[in-house]
């Protein structure tokens, strides 16, 4: 089954190792195959990770555009020490991007990342607000705490 996409005019994406930018009008593509798909808004530049959490889905997008991990993993994994020495309750978010990593899902893995930067965002957001207490939205989606 072919991945349908609708692009707004001048939308961005990449198709592999390529990016692709749409005319002037709106457009429907159907493509069919295993190339790494990713649409403008979920394309993050060295200019745009400007947080830990946002590094680390830098680092896991090029994982999925390069089709694997290893030559990202010592510097994902100085980044994920460096996450869960400052904030240790996004365990369980790294833990699962770990996961997929290990798995070779690399495209769940950046959509785990992405998680990691709405909690990231909730963080500071209470640290702006003074409030000492963690998010109320508990960073597994609800899951069970580990044992």
């Amino acid at each position: 089954m072919a991945l349908k996409i609708e692009l707004k005019p001048g939308e961005k994406f990449i198709l592999g190792s390529s990016v692709i930018t749409n005319g002037d009008h709106r457009t429907r593509l159907f493509i069919s195959g295993e190339a790494p798909i990713l649409r403008e808004k979920d394309i993050l530049t060295k200019e745009t990770a400007d947080t830990p959490a946002k590094r680390i889905y830098l680092i896991v997008q090029l994982m999925y555009l390069d089709g694997e991990a290893g030559p990202h993993q010592k510097i994902y994994f100085d980044l994920v020490k460096d996450v869960l020495d400052a904030a240790p309750s996004t365990f369980q978010i790294i833990d699962r991007i770990n996961n997929k990593i290990l798995t070779g899902a690399l495209y769940h893995a950046l959509k785990e990342a992405r998680a990691l930067i709405d909690y990231e965002q909730e963080l500071i957001g209470h640290v702006q607000s003074g409030s000492s207490g963690l998010p109320e939205n508990e960073p597994d989606g609800g899951k069970s705490p580990r044992s």
